[in-house]
C-alpha cells in the first residue's frame, strides 16, 4: 500500500513551534519580518526612515518624514489586542495544524482565556482566511455542486428549508482526477448569482462538470466548456465517477463541521467556517509553511473591530 505523501507530512510539530515562537520577542520578530521584510516602512507615507522608542513596554516606530507613530501590530488583525502575541501564534498554530476544525470552546481551553475572547480570536483569524480565499480562481477541470449547511429539524425539507444555507462547492482536479484546490462560496442558486460567481471564481479556460441543476447553465456561459450530467438524486449522484472529487471533499467538509461544532449561526457566519476548511485544504501540500502563510495574511489584513466581526454577511 503506497503512502499518501500529503497526508503523512510531518508538518510543524509543537516542539518546533515552541522553539520558533515560544517568546513574545520571537513572535514580534516574526511578525515584523512578515509585515516589513525589508525593514519598517511608514504606513502613512511609505518612507523607510524612522526612529524607535519604547513606551509602556511596547516598541514604537516613528517616521522621520511625517512623524507618524506605529507599532508592529497596528493596522493588522492584531490591532489593539491586549493579549500577548504568543497566544495569537498558538491559536494560529492550532487552527492550521489540526486536520479537522478547532472550536472556540476548544481554543478557550488550550489558550486559557475566556470563551468570548477565544471566539473573537477564532473569528478574526477565519475572517483573514476568508479574505485570502475570496481571490482564488480555479482552472482546468472543475467539478461543481450545490450543497447546504444546517437544515436542522423541525423545518421544511429540501432546498427551501429556512434552516439551510446554500453554498457552491467547486473542486479543481488533476489530470488523474485527484482534488487539488477547492472553493466554497455561500450563494443563492439563481442564474444571475451563478453567472457572477463563475466570472469571479473560475478561469475563462476552465471546463466545469456539473449535475443537471438548471442554474449551472449560467455558470457554463462564463467558461470554455461545460459538461452537464443528469444523475438524479440519492446514491446515484453520490457514487457517480464524474463527481468523485467534489463528493469526497464535501463529505470531509461535513464530517469536519459536524464533528467539531454543536451549533453556530449558519446564515451569519457560515462563510467563515467554510473559508477555514478551504484555507487549510488548499495549503495542505506544505503543512510546515501554513502558519507562516497565515501570519503574512494577518500582517496585511486590516483590523476587524467588534461591530464588523459580528455583522451578518450579505450573500449574492
Amino acid at each position: 500500500m503506497s503512502i499518501n505523501r500529503v497526508q503523512f507530512q510531518k508538518g510543524l510539530s509543537l516542539g518546533e513551534f515552541m522553539r520558533r515562537y515560544g517568546t513574545v520577542e520571537q513572535c514580534e520578530a516574526a511578525l515584523m519580518q512578515s509585515r516589513w521584510p525589508q525593514g519598517f516602512v511608514c504606513p502613512e507615507c511609505r518612507d523607510a526612515r524612522h526612529s524607535v522608542f519604547v513606551r509602556e513596554g511596547r516598541r514604537y516606530f516613528q517616521c522621520c518624514r511625517c512623524r507618524h507613530q506605529a507599532t508592529v501590530t497596528a493596522g493588522t488583525i492584531f490591532a489593539a489586542t491586549k493579549l500577548p502575541l504568543t497566544l495569537w501564534f498558538l491559536a494560529m498554530h492550532l487552527l492550521t495544524s489540526s486536520k479537522n476544525n478547532v472550536s472556540a470552546l476548544e481554543l478557550m481551553r488550550h489558550l486559557g482565556v475566556r470563551y468570548t475572547t477565544a471566539w473573537r480570536m477564532k473569528h478574526k483569524l477565519m475572517a483573514v482566511m476568508a479574505t485570502r480565499e475570496e481571490r482564488r480562481v480555479l482552472k482546468g477541470r472543475v467539478e461543481i455542486d450545490d450543497a447546504y449547511l444546517g437544515g436542522e429539524r423541525p423545518g421544511t425539507p429540501g432546498r427551501g428549508s429556512p434552516n439551510k444555507v446554500p453554498f457552491v462547492i467547486a473542486v479543481q482536479t488533476s489530470d488523474d482526477g485527484r482534488p487539488q484546490y477547492v472553493r466554497l462560496t455561500p450563494l443563492r442558486f439563481t442564474n444571475e448569482a451563478l453567472s457572477q460567481w463563475a466570472n469571479k471564481a473560475l478561469a475563462a479556460d476552465a471546463h466545469i462538470v456539473s449535475d443537471g441543476l438548471q442554474c449551472f447553465r449560467a455558470a457554463g456561459t462564463e467558461v470554455a466548456g461545460h459538461q452537464r450530467i443528469v444523475v438524479g438524486s440519492g446514491r446515484q449522484s453520490v457514487e457517480h465517477p464524474a463527481f468523485k472529487a467534489v463528493n469526497t471533499v464535501l463529505g470531509n467538509l461535513k464530517t469536519a463541521i459536524s464533528g467539531t461544532y454543536h451549533a453556530f449561526d449558519f446564515s451569519k457566519y457560515g462563510h467563515r467556517y467554510l473559508a477555514e476548511v478551504s484555507y487549510r485544504f488548499n495549503r495542505r501540500f506544505d503543512l510546515s509553511a501554513m502558519l507562516a502563510h497565515l501570519l503574512r495574511a494577518c500582517a496585511v489584513t486590516e483590523p476587524w473591530p467588534e461591530h464588523r466581526l459580528t455583522r451578518a454577511e450579505v450573500r449574492g
